[in-house]
C-alpha cells in the first residue's frame, strides 16, 4: 500500500501535485457537508413543558428536584414523568401530551384516577446532557411537526441531485475554472448562512443550495483532476479525493463531539473551506477542455505555467500536436458538420448511438446500485450500539484501505475486471447475512462491514471510469448525471430500510439483486485501463467496439493520444532529461 502511495505521489509534479491536492483538499468540505446533519438534527429524548415551577420530579421509584437530573434514566419514549409544581398540582409529561391529575393528595407514579389531557402548549423540555442545542431543539421539530425534522436530510440529497446535473453540464459549456470557482465559495458562504438562518424554513433553502453547491464542486473536481493528471497517476488522483471526502465524514465525528450547540458546530465545519476558497482563483482552466472549445492560445498558456512550474525548458507546442488549420479540422471531423464546435451538448448526447446510449444504462445503474448499498449498509451499521460519535468516525475511517484495494485493483486488474468482482462479492455478501442467525452479532456486524467495503469499492471506482469512458465534450455531464443517479439511490435507500418491516432481509435482497445485475451488464463495458481519454464522441464510440486504440482511427485535431501527450509532457520532458 505504501509503495502504491508512493509511487503515486512521485507521479505528480510540482504543477500537477499543487493543483491536485488543492482541488482534492476541498472535497473534504463536501463530506462534511454531505453528512452534518447527523448530528445537526439529532432529536434528543424530550416531554411535554410544563405550566409553573417545579417543586419535585417522579420517575419510577427515582425522586429528584429537577427535570434535568431524570434523563440519565430515561430509556424508551413510552416513559412517562411525573412532577408536582409549586402550587401543588401534579402532571404526567409524556412526549406529545400531557396530563393533569384530578386528585392531588400525594406524589405517586402510578395513578388511577381521573386525568385531564391537555397538548403541549407550553413548549417541549430536552435532554441536553449530550446536545446542549439542534435545529429540533430550535423550532420544535418533534411530535406532529416531526415530518419536518425527517425532509432534512432527503431535501438535502435533492439539492444534491439537482446540483449534479446543473454544474456538470455548466462546467462542459463554460469550463471547468469558473464552476470551481463558484462553487467553492458558495460552500463556503452558504454554510456559515445556514448557521444565522432564522427559521425552519430559510434553513431548509439555504441547505439547499449549499447541497447543489457542494455536489457541483464534488462532480466538476474529479473531472478536473482526472484531466490534469498524467494517465500513470489518473487512478490513484480519482480515487484519492474519495480519500478526502472520507476525511470530511471523520471531521463532521470529531467536531461533533467537541461542540454541542449546531450553529456554532455549523461555524466550525464550514470554516474548513476557507483556505481554498482564498486560493481557488489561481487554479487555471484545463487544457483538456480549452482544446475541446478551439481555444488554442489559451491551452498553449497553461502549458507554459505547467513547464514553468515542472522547470521544464522546452514545453510542447500545442500547435504540433492540434493542427489548427480550418480543413484539416473539418475533414478530422467524420460526420460532424461545421457548427458541431459550437454544438451545446445536452443529456441527450449521452444516447446520441445505440453503442453510447447501452454505455450511459448501464453506468447510471452502477451509480445507483453503488449509492443504494452504500447507504443501505451505512444505515444498519447506526445499529451496532456505543458511542455514536466513534462510530461514525469508524465509518469514514473504514473507507480509506477500501481505496486503496480498489486503485491496486484497477491499476493491475483494469477497472472493469475490477468492478465486476466486487459487485458480485457484495451480492453474495447480502445473501449470506439473511442465513446468519440473528443472536450472532459479532459476526453479522463483520458481514455489514464487509458489505459496505465491497459496495465502496465499486462506488468509488464507478466515478473514475466514469470519466475516462466519455469523452471530453460531455465527460462533466456524464460524470454529474451519472452523480444525479447516485444521489436518487441515496434519496430511495431509507424507504428501502423502512421495508424491513414488510421482511427484515428485504434491503439486502434489493440491493442484492441489484449488485448483481449492474455485475452481468459491466461484462459489455470496454476496459479503459492505459487508454488515453477520448475527445470526441466518434473516439468514445469506437472504444468500444474495437481492441485498437481510439487515436489511431481519428483525425490529430481532437485525438485523445495528443491531448494525453500535453497532459502527460511535463514528466515526459522531465525524465528524458534525467
Amino acid at each position: 500500500e505504501s509503495f502504491s502511495s508512493v509511487n503515486f505521489f512521485l507521479s505528480l509534479y510540482r504543477f500537477q501535485a499543487c493543483v491536485y491536492f488543492a482541488s482534492a483538499f476541498q472535497a473534504m468540505s463536501c463530506g462534511i457537508h454531505y453528512l452534518a446533519s447527523v448530528f445537526m438534527a439529532v432529536t434528543p429524548n424530550f416531554v411535554c413543558g410544563i405550566p409553573g415551577n417545579v417543586s419535585s420530579v417522579l420517575f419510577y421509584n427515582s425522586s429528584e428536584s429537577s427535570i434535568e437530573d431524570i434523563w440519565t434514566l430515561w430509556a424508551s419514549t413510552e416513559n412517562y414523568i411525573v412532577v408536582q409544581l409549586e402550587n401543588g398540582e401534579i402532571w404526567e409529561l409524556n412526549q406529545c401530551s400531557r396530563s393533569k391529575r384530578e386528585v392531588s393528595l400525594n406524589l405517586a407514579y402510578e395513578y388511577k384516577g381521573n386525568k385531564s389531557i391537555f397538548s403541549c402548549s407550553d413548549g417541549f423540555l430536552y435532554d441536553a446532557t449530550k446536545w446542549k442545542s439542534t435545529v429540533v431543539t430550535q423550532w420544535d421539530l418533534v411530535c406532529e411537526r416531526e415530518w419536518l425534522a425527517k425532509l432534512i436530510q432527503p431535501t438535502f440529497m435533492l439539492g444534491v441531485l439537482i446540483g449534479a446535473v446543473i454544474f456538470g453540464d455548466i462546467a462542459d459549456r463554460l469550463g471547468r475554472q469558473c464552476v470551481i470557482w463558484f462553487t467553492s465559495a458558495g460552500q463556503f458562504v452558504f454554510g456559515i448562512a445556514v448557521a444565522f438562518t432564522f427559521d425552519y424554513y430559510s434553513f431548509m433553502i439555504v441547505r439547499f443550495l449549499l447541497a447543489m453547491v457542494s455536489s457541483g464542486y464534488l462532480v466538476v473536481a474529479f473531472v478536473y483532476v482526472t484531466e490534469f493528471v498524467g494517465i500513470k497517476a489518473r487512478t490513484w488522483a480519482s480515487m484519492h479525493v474519495h480519500a478526502f471526502f472520507a476525511v470530511g465524514i471523520m471531521v463532521v465525528a470529531l467536531v461533533g463531539f467537541l461542540v454541542r450547540t449546531w450553529w456554532v458546530y455549523q461555524i466550525f465545519l464550514s470554516i474548513a473551506t476557507l483556505p481554498f476558497v482564498l486560493c481557488c482563483w489561481m487554479l487555471p482552466e484545463t487544457p483538456f477542455w480549452l482544446l475541446s472549445e478551439e481555444r488554442y492560445e489559451d491551452a498553449q498558456k497553461v502549458v507554459n505555467i505547467m513547464a514553468r512550474w515542472n522547470k521544464v525548458s522546452s514545453p510542447c507546442k500545442v500547435s504540433e500536436l492540434c493542427s489548427v488549420q480550418q480543413d484539416d479540422l473539418v475533414s478530422g471531423r467524420t460526420g460532424d458538420n461545421d457548427t458541431s464546435s459550437t454544438k451545446k451538448h445536452t443529456i441527450l448526447d449521452l444516447f446520441c448511438n445505440w453503442h453510447i446510449a447501452r454505455r450511459t444504462i448501464t453506468v447510471w445503474l452502477i451509480w445507483f446500485t453503488g449509492s443504494l448499498g452504500y447507504y443501505v449498509f451505512s444505515l444498519s451499521s447506526v445499529s451496532l450500539g456505543g458511542n455514536e460519535y466513534l462510530n461514525l468516525f469508524l465509518i469514514g475511517a473504514v473507507e480509506l484501505p477500501c481505496y486503496v484495494i480498489a486503485c491496486i485493483g484497477m491499476d493491475k486488474l483494469g477497472r472493469r475486471n475490477t468492478l465486476i468482482p466486487f459487485l458480485i462479492l457484495s451480492a453474495v455478501i447480502c445473501v449470506l447475512i439473511m442465513f446468519i442467525p440473528q443472536d450472532f452479532n459479532i459476526l453479522i456486524i463483520l458481514a455489514n462491514m464487509a458489505g459496505k467495503f465491497s459496495i465502496g469499492v465499486a462506488f468509488g471506482l464507478i466515478y473514475l471510469y466514469t470519466a475516462e469512458l466519455y469523452p471530453t465534450i460531455i465527460r462533466s455531464l456524464a460524470v454529474g448525471s451519472g452523480s444525479m443517479m447516485c444521489r436518487a439511490g441515496s434519496v430511495v435507500a431509507p424507504f428501502c430500510v423502512y421495508l424491513r418491516s414488510v421482511w427484515i432481509f428485504m434491503p439486502l435482497l434489493l440491493v442484492g439483486i441489484m449488485a448483481l445485475l449492474s455485475a452481468i451488464l459491466t461484462i459489455m463495458l470496454p476496459e479503459t485501463l492505459g487508454k488515453p481519454l477520448t475527445n470526441t464522441l466518434v473516439e468514445a464510440t469506437e472504444m468500444g467496439r474495437n481492441k485498437k486504440s481510439c487515436s489511431e482511427k481519428t483525425p490529430p485535431v481532437h485525438s485523445g493520444a495528443a491531448l494525453e501527450k500535453i497532459e502527460m509532457f511535463g514528466q515526459e520532458t522531465v525524465s528524458t532529461e534525467k
